[in-house]
């Protein structure tokens, strides 16, 4: 069965305006960094008020990640047609991956995408363009501006394949960066910023807001409002929003302080999708909050 066959359309759903809250980067046991089985997840998700969940496994073609070549498809496909017919009734299951993008394993990420069906698919950076995975370490050797520019570099880049829906965590490194790194300012690195951005905008692809973020070091989503605020002035409109879970005690978490953020940035819409195709859906929707009659 293709991922999205069978789903329920996009749309308010149910009687009424019913809460309808997403969480669209979600991790199971099918990563390698994750012990988390799918039902666990399907349990969580609908206590915490999700209605619509993608699972976003990790799929690595970079030889030095721990997540290298461990992601099955099949495997993987099997266990959420389960989850779907065992929480259908409840819970949108959308068949989604996290891909880590680098410069020097776009064939094997383009020839994968090529030959694997998915609803929904973040394109991520974890590592630098020589496969040095972007952990406190890593600061040690490099200035954090530095860090910041080729990561927004390799962002930069993923957007120009036009292969993902969303781009993941757009400014991940903060989370890693050890105190003696200094504060992160995004805006010190304002053209970088509105480079990936517009490449973004061009090839009409979302980012997400990473709540993640919120509740580790950071203590700001990926990316914060700031960033937020200077794409919707550049012209954007396209988002996401998870939670990039591990465990399920985190599904959910930060949602609704996200969504507040980013109606105040001027966003009133996020993205929901099946095989790949994108429908806006508004923000109070997922709340449960009927529109004004116009």
């Amino acid at each position: 069965m293709a991922p999205g066959a069978h789903l329920p359309p996009v749309g308010p759903g149910g009687k009424g305006f019913s809460k309808r809250m997403f969480d669209y980067h979600v991790h199971t046991v099918h990563s390698s960094d994750c012990e988390t089985p799918m039902s666990a997840s399907c349990e969580a998700a609908i206590k915490a008020g999700i209605r619509e969940i993608a699972f976003t496994d990790h799929v690595e073609f970079e030889p030095s990640d721990d997540a290298y070549e461990y992601f099955r498809y099949e495997v993987f496909m099997r266990d959420l047609e389960e989850a779907r017919s065992r929480f259908g009734d409840e819970l949108t299951i959308l068949a989604g991956a996290e891909v880590g993008f680098n410069v020097r394993i776009m064939p094997e990420i383009e020839a994968f995408l090529a030959s694997h069906e998915f609803d929904f698919v973040i394109g991520s950076v974890h590592h630098s363009p020589d496969g040095i995975i972007i952990f406190p370490e890593y600061f040690e050797k490099h200035h954090y501006s530095r860090v910041m520019q080729t990561y927004f570099q390799q962002l930069t880049a993923a957007a120009g394949t036009g292969w993902f829906d969303t781009i993941g965590h757009l400014d991940l490194p903060k989370r890693y960066a050890p105190p003696a790194a200094g504060p992160y300012d995004p805006l010190s690195l304002e053209s970088e910023l509105r480079t990936l951005l517009q490449a973004i905008i061009d090839a009409n692809m979302s980012f997400e807001i990473n709540t993640s973020g919120i509740r580790q070091a950071p203590k700001t989503s990926m990316p914060s409002a700031q960033v937020v605020r200077l794409y919707v002035e550049m012209g954007g409109t396209l988002i996401t929003i998870g939670t990039d879970s591990h465990v399920p005690a985190t599904i959910g978490a930060g949602l609704e302080r996200t969504l507040d953020m980013l109606q105040l940035c001027g966003i009133h819409e996020v993205g929901s999708f099946r095989l790949r195709r994108r429908t806006q859906v508004p923000i109070d929707s997922l709340r449960g909050i009927a529109p004004m009659a116009g």
